[in-house]
């Protein structure tokens, strides 16, 4: 799974979202991943409730093809004030 078929999941299942997905560790590493997600759909829940939707916008893809996931999540405006 690339990078790019994340950040589409993603930004197809967060509402309004904004999703940057790299390959921390290996350029060739599939299974080790990062993520920025930028979405109002967080604002006014906590972390693990923003990660959570994150997690559910990619299903089985978190236990199949994505071994391990860094994510940071924003509001859009705790992104621009960064």
């Amino acid at each position: 799974m690339t990078p790019e078929d994340v950040e589409r999941l993603i930004e197809a299942g967060v509402e309004d979202a904004d999703a940057t997905v790299t390959r921390p560790r290996d350029p060739d590493d599939d299974t080790h991943l990062a993520a920025v997600v930028v979405s109002p759909a967080f604002e006014g829940k906590p972390l693990v409730q923003q990660h959570q939707l994150v997690y559910d916008a990619l299903g089985d893809h978190m236990t199949r093809d994505i071994h391990a996931l860094e994510l940071r999540t924003y509001t859009p405006e705790e992104y621009e004030a960064r």
